[in-house]
């Protein structure tokens, strides 16, 4: 597979990441103190679907990028992980930066 088409893959992997993460951190940081403190449950259930979608598109999008990339178990390991930890998509991606600048090169 060319570099082209790997670069491809990583941006957009990258791009479901920061959405994932970024839905998150608002579920928890937002949606969900406004539920308890504010007595607004549907901050969490309209917040909570989105997640939940990202969630998924996420975790299916793992697996063609590590075709795609050749990830090793390893880092397949730590993508997955990533989605469920609230700064995970962000750590992780600082793995996939250094990746595209390898591919770059």
């Amino acid at each position: 597979m060319d570099n082209a088409h790997q670069i491809g893959t990583l941006k957009r992997f990258r791009a479901i990441s920061y959405a994932e993460g970024i839905s998150y951190l608002l579920l928890l940081f937002i949606a969900m103190p406004l539920k308890y403190t504010m007595d607004m449950p549907l901050a969490v259930k309209y917040t909570g679907w989105v997640h939940g979608i990202l969630f998924i598109v996420y975790v299916y999008a793992v697996f063609p990028t590590r075709r795609n990339l050749e990830w090793t178990f390893r880092r397949t390991l730590f993508a997955l992980i990533a989605s469920v930890l609230p700064f995970g998509p962000f750590l992780f991606d600082r793995k996939l930066r250094q990746q595209e600048k390898e591919l770059r090169a």
